[in-house]
């Protein structure tokens, strides 16, 4: 069902790693720096969509959460974006896969099974509704 290997990246590959490489490191710093930021009002601009609606986008809360997570805060954190602490911890793994693929040369080349891209696809979609809902029907922020 799931195959893995690791080969020599093809330029699609290699700009992928450099992304996830990159773009996740990044994106750690500036959570652990939001507290910072946010006093010296330097955060990037709030969500177009909850300016647009007045109503939280299914991502509305991930940059708070993750700076409480950096904080040890996961009660705060769930509360903030109900998958935030799932995706904080999963991003460590995606950040150093990336800065490993970047420095080796190497890329993991994933193949997933075509049911098995479906069930992955629904439940991440689930998931994503899920957490929606409480932010807007229980949690209110």
């Amino acid at each position: 069902m799931i195959s893995l290997a690791v080969e020599r990246p093809d330029p699609e590959a290699r700009a992928r790693d450099t992304f996830l490489g990159v773009a996740t490191t990044a994106w750690l710093g500036y959570t652990y720096l939001y507290p910072v930021l946010s006093i010296a009002h330097t955060t990037l601009p709030t969500c177009p969509f909850l300016l647009l609606t007045g109503h939280p986008c299914p991502f509305c809360g991930g940059t708070r959460s993750f700076s409480a997570m950096w904080r040890g805060d996961i009660l705060h954190a769930a509360r903030l974006y109900p998958l935030g602490p799932l995706f904080f911890a999963l991003t460590f793994p995606v950040a150093a896969y990336g800065i490993w693929a970047l420095v080796s040369g190497r890329s993991l080349s994933v193949t997933i099974a075509r049911p098995l891209q479906r069930t992955i696809t629904v439940v991440a979609v689930l998931a994503i509704l899920g957490s929606w809902s409480l932010k807007l029907f229980w949690f209110g922020n």
